[in-house]
């Protein structure tokens, strides 16, 4: 039951327990547990603000005391998909329900809770509409993922702007877009919001002192060629006045295709969402800047205006959202994802790698079984080495991943292995709680009861050890790995502090990998025993000493 009572000039808002509600209440002015009702009770002063937070939950007010509407505002259902599209998987049916509304409404948001999907959405919706070439603007720390989603769900080849090919990028996409046909050699395009200018900028033109203004920005004339633009994490260029929304701007404007995808379209206040609008083209449906903001951004509750006349006129015009607890029935209980990182650590990497590589060719000729044993314990030392200078590569996109998790408004939970990984993590994250080897288990159980009922807990930070077992951490339904265990057992019980009894979201588990490092070794030779783990009882020293012999024979194979 979810449900707003009025009553002695007091809002009361009723439901069974659930964090993010409890968390979400939080959010309102003036709010305050009623211990008599148990329920939480908000001055109807705030009573916008109420309104608001039942439309995006899904409460309902007591009839007699529903406020007066002018108008009905009922959002319509997403349409049905009516064309096959040749992907290489298989959509969930509610994600195939957005691409039937991306594919009509051509250039939106799409405001999918993190986990839906959203970029597989994407990627099916401009391939239905073959809207290629295709550029795809992203965090950095996502640019490897996006090539690697392309290239699980369609046959199109996905490159990454660098430094390697600035000068040569444009010859791959005229050469698909315009020359040989049949002789396509690149689809789509990825590049991150900090490298725009460099790409895509001929110049800017301005006074200094004078603020920037998009007809002061020259772009390049390769910007043409795309047919679509995807941006992801949108809420990036809510600010009107950064260079970054400029760039994203002018490089989308007059393509027919604009997709952007982001889990939180409005950040604090309908304003966020003006230059997103103005991105895809559509803020003229809503009568232009000056009558959005009059119509929508009245800020005399702190918390805009006409709130349910916008959600509904977005709907109607350019936006979806879906939460999990909407199509749970669709989801697995854990959803497994990889984000492939380019290290920042490469040099040391490969100076480690040449070591370990050198030692193996002395361990693979040894032909006393005693020596090689021996030998076997320095190679997993050496390997120790390489997981160790990978995992403090990653760091700068684990940062970024986790800082887009914090600003959607959602906890995360963090599992590492190697301390000074942790103190590394810590040192970006001061606010994060922590289990770790050296806490107590006085601290440990503060901190679990803290990250469970503390809306503003909002990352902790755990040992794999430490925090693989015996405790409960279902305020978060988002798992990442820094680091990977050896065993398969240990990665599952890490994921299962969150999915637990109690958990009533899908369990989004991510994985980062060194891109080309032996994480992707390791996190495959891991998916590849998890079924032995399951099927053998009580041998987990087995499979954990089959997993690292299968680390020592992929070596040994390229030697």
């Amino acid at each position: 039951m979810q449900t707003i009572i009025e009553k002695n000039g007091y809002l009361f808002i009723v439901f069974n327990y659930k964090p993010h509600l409890v968390e979400a209440v939080k959010g309102l002015a003036g709010r305050r547990w009623d211990p008599v009702s148990r329920s939480w009770k908000v001055p109807v002063s705030s009573r916008q603000m109420v309104e608001h937070f039942a439309s995006r939950y899904g409460f309902t007010f007591a009839e007699k005391n529903r406020p007066a509407e002018k108008e009905n505002f009922i959002i319509p259902a997403l349409p049905a998909l009516k064309i096959n599209i040749p992907l290489k998987m298989k959509l969930f049916d509610f994600q195939t329900n957005g691409v039937a509304y991306c594919l009509d409404k051509k250039r939106l948001i799409v405001g999918d809770q993190p986990g839906l999907g959203k970029t597989a959405q994407a990627i099916a919706t401009v391939t239905a509409a073959n809207a290629f070439p295709c550029l795809v603007i992203c965090p950095s720390s996502l640019k490897l993922n996006w090539q690697r989603e392309f290239h699980m769900w369609t046959d199109k080849k996905a490159m990454l702007l660098s430094d390697k090919n600035k000068d040569t990028w444009p010859m791959f996409a005229q050469t698909g877009s315009n020359l040989f046909e049949g002789s396509v050699m690149n689809h789509v395009f990825i590049v991150n919001y900090e490298s725009l200018k460099k790409y895509f900028v001929a110049s800017i033109d301005k006074q200094a002192d004078t603020p920037l203004r998009l007809n002061h920005i020259k772009f390049k004339q390769i910007i043409n060629l795309f047919k679509s633009v995807i941006i992801d994490e949108s809420h990036r260029c809510k600010d009107l006045k950064t260079q970054q929304t400029k760039f994203v701007k002018g490089i989308s404007h007059g393509k027919e295709w604009i997709l952007a995808l982001t889990g939180t379209p409005v950040v604090n206040k309908p304003k966020d969402l003006i230059s997103q609008l103005g991105i895809i083209d559509q803020l003229n449906e809503f009568g232009g800047y000056n009558h959005f903001v009059k119509k929508y951004c009245d800020d005399t509750y702190g918390n805009g205006s006409n709130l349910k006349e916008l959600n509904y006129v977005l709907s109607k015009t350019c936006f979806y959202r879906r939460d999990k607890s909407e199509v749970l029935k669709d989801l697995p209980a854990k959803m497994r994802q990889v984000v492939l990182c380019e290290i920042a650590t490469r040099k040391e990497y490969h100076d480690a790698l040449k070591d370990l590589e050198e030692y193996l060719k002395k361990y693979k000729h040894a032909t006393d079984d005693q020596v090689a044993r021996s030998m076997k314990g320095e190679v997993m030392v050496k390997i120790g080495v390489l997981k160790n200078i990978s995992a403090r590569g990653k760091i700068a996109d684990v940062v970024e991943y986790v800082n887009d998790v914090i600003d959607s408004g959602e906890k995360i939970v963090l599992f590492t292995h190697l301390h000074d990984v942790q103190k590394n993590l810590k040192s970006h994250f001061p606010n994060a709680l922590t289990i770790l080897g050296e806490d107590d288990g006085v601290t440990r159980q503060r901190n679990v009861d803290r990250f469970q009922n503390d809306p503003e807990a909002k990352v902790i930070l755990c040992s794999i050890k430490a925090a693989g077992v015996g405790i409960t951490l279902t305020a978060a339904s988002r798992v990442a790995f820094v680091e990977l265990p050896w065993h398969p057992a240990d990665s599952e019980q890490c994921e299962d502090r969150c999915h637990r009894i109690g958990q009533v979201d899908s369990v989004q588990c991510t994985y980062f990998l060194g891109k080309n490092t032996i994480d992707e070794w390791i996190y495959q030779i891991i998916n590849d025993k998890r079924a032995v783990a399951n099927t053998i009882t009580g041998a987990k020293d087995d499979v954990e000493q089959s997993v690292m012999d299968g680390i020592i024979n992929l070596f040994t194979m390229k030697l």
